[in-house]
């Protein structure tokens, strides 16, 4: 607790979270701070993905080293027999792991004379033969290819970073703004043939390989984004097996972040996750749908 506490605070002054004051006392016995202004105890949890959480730092510590350093993830199921916690409880702690996993980012990707830029889309769901007829039906399954499945774009510098997006469906409205928003103008931009990308070209340096008849053609290709995708999916389906689509971005989040920290080295990327745990939460009512919680 003691080493988390110095990353957390580095500069040894830790404000009171009630009243800001910085004059306390430690109660080794609790391993809790006790304000002297204000009387408040306090943890090295507080503020972060961990408050108000009854699990010691003795578990959540391993937790964040198991999702953060297995290459398909790690199953709340796995995770309950490791730290012997119940399976709602692993549950619980891999969403709110995830959610310190995010990489926001306002700087845009690309740029003239800039990394190459890659975009392609993907398809995640089980596949409809597999379902029974009942399920097909409730779940709203017509004769289309991608019928029941959840589109996700993902923006790929080479040699760099991964950005993805669960979004409504492919069509140009629904895609454009997204890659406007995310890509500098003007940089040399690869996709499909997809035609919702046909106007990209008058924003970007934009050439389309066509799949149905060639998947390279010299620096025209998604083979980069095609990468990323089969990591995706080879977590999804050998791991959690079924992702509900309201808690997609999160395991978007989480192997965006193990495929943008690929060069580190364990311990590097369980201190980057380290240093994401404060100033964010996520409450049991907002991961049920129970309380609103939006899409960043």
């Amino acid at each position: 607790m003691r080493t988390y506490a110095a990353m957390r605070w580095p500069d040894g002054i830790i404000p009171c979270p009630e009243c800001g004051s910085t004059s306390h006392y430690f109660l080794a016995a609790r391993r809790v701070w006790k304000c002297k202004a204000c009387y408040r105890q306090f943890s090295v949890k507080v503020g972060t993905v961990m408050e108000d959480s009854p699990v010691s730092l003795t578990k959540w510590l391993p937790a964040i080293w198991l999702i953060t350093n297995a290459k398909n993830g790690i199953s709340s199921y796995e995770l309950h027999r490791a730290l012997k916690v119940t399976q709602k409880t692993a549950w619980f702690m891999l969403h709110r792991i995830r959610l310190a996993m995010q990489q926001g980012s306002y700087e845009k990707m690309g740029g003239k004379g800039g990394p190459e830029v890659e975009i392609d889309e993907t398809f995640i769901g089980g596949k409809a033969r597999n379902m029974h007829q009942d399920k097909k039906e409730a779940k709203g399954f017509t004769s289309a290819p991608m019928s029941g499945k959840e589109v996700v774009l993902g923006i790929l510098e080479r040699g760099g970073k991964v950005r993805t997006f669960h979004v409504y469906d492919t069509k140009r409205t629904s895609l454009e703004p997204i890659i406007r928003q995310h890509i500098t103008q003007d940089t040399s931009l690869y996709s499909d043939a997809l035609p919702s990308y046909t106007l990209l070209a008058n924003w970007y340096r934009h050439e389309m390989v066509d799949h149905a008849i060639e998947y390279v053609n010299g620096r025209v290709h998604t083979n980069g984004t095609e990468n990323f995708w089969s990591l995706l999916k080879r977590t999804i389906k050998g791991t959690y097996v079924s992702v509900e689509p309201f808690h997609l971005f999160r395991y978007l989040d989480e192997q965006s972040f193990r495929f943008n920290e690929r060069r580190s080295d364990d311990a590097q990327r369980f201190e980057k996750v380290l240093s994401g745990l404060a100033g964010k939460r996520v409450t049991h009512a907002q991961l049920t749908g129970k309380e609103l919680v939006l899409q960043p």
